[in-house]
């Protein structure tokens, strides 16, 4: 294979910065190119990169029938350690409230505050407006919608009790948890929605079928070498699977219930 640079960019959470920066670090010794990886500030960068760790949502939107032609496919996604996770590449999102707060499920938050991270995220926005539309909750559930940039933010918010709860998706609040034991003194998780097919590293169509199917195989096979595990540790991340553009079928069903309500946007 001729020597080349490929471009990454990554949209998802800040604490998973570093292990995604080894695994195209990995990814790029076994290739024999460089990777780039940068943080990306607008989805349409992924019409000019060549590989995107990207959150559903916002994959399911750039590869719909709008675009003549998609310009990235799912090639692969982690799969989360415990067993909740059934070892597929599938996450949650989970509720968390203060833990002085009065409130032990989601029924209990109508008329609340509430915090997302912004509004083309699955975990954050797309699976709650996916459950209150399957629960007729339509016409002005929350008192408050409040959008705080990241997940991490809106973990603060809550543990400062600036607003009363929040969607946090499973693997970034087990990593902040971890990381800042003052959160897990200050927070509880009352519910969880999904699970939803995780977030995918996407590639652009146009790389030949040969470098996107040497990328799936050495991802399939990054956490069998002894060095690796501590890396993917720090992100509960058991090993990578092979995924494909229909495993988000789900996510795309969850935003047409969404639509046929006329329910885009959380009130």
């Amino acid at each position: 294979m001729a020597k080349r640079k490929l471009h990454a960019l990554t949209f998802l959470a800040p604490n998973m910065l570093s292990v995604y920066r080894f695994t195209l670090d990995y990814v790029s010794r076994k290739l024999g190119c460089e990777i780039e990886l940068t943080v990306g500030t607008d989805y349409r960068e992924i019409f000019q990169v060549d590989l995107a760790f990207i959150c559903g949502l916002p994959y399911v939107l750039y590869t719909s029938p709008h675009f003549a032609h998609s310009p990235i496919e799912a090639l692969t996604a982690p799969v989360l350690q415990h067993e909740r996770f059934q070892n597929r590449p599938i996450y949650f999102s989970d509720v968390i409230v203060h833990r002085d707060s009065p409130f032990h499920s989601f029924a209990d938050l109508r008329g609340c505050s509430w915090a997302y991270n912004e509004p083309q995220s699955q975990s954050g926005y797309g699976i709650t407006r996916y459950w209150l539309v399957q629960r007729g909750e339509t016409n002005g559930y929350f008192r408050e919608v409040v959008q705080s940039g990241f997940h991490q933010k809106s973990i603060r918010m809550v543990c400062r009790r600036e607003v009363d709860a929040s969607a946090i998706d499973a693997q970034v609040l087990a990593i902040e948890m971890r990381d800042h034991p003052q959160f897990a003194e200050k927070l509880r998780v009352i519910d969880s929605f999904g699970p939803s097919t995780i977030q995918p590293l996407a590639a652009a169509c146009r790389l030949p079928k040969a470098l996107k199917q040497d990328i799936q195989a050495i991802f399939a096979e990054i956490h069998r070498e002894a060095t690796s595990r501590a890396h993917l540790d720090k992100g509960f991340i058991d090993h990578f699977a092979t995924v494909s553009d229909a495993d988000y079928d789900d996510i795309r069903a969850m935003l047409t219930a969404c639509e046929q309500a006329g329910f885009l946007w959380l009130k």
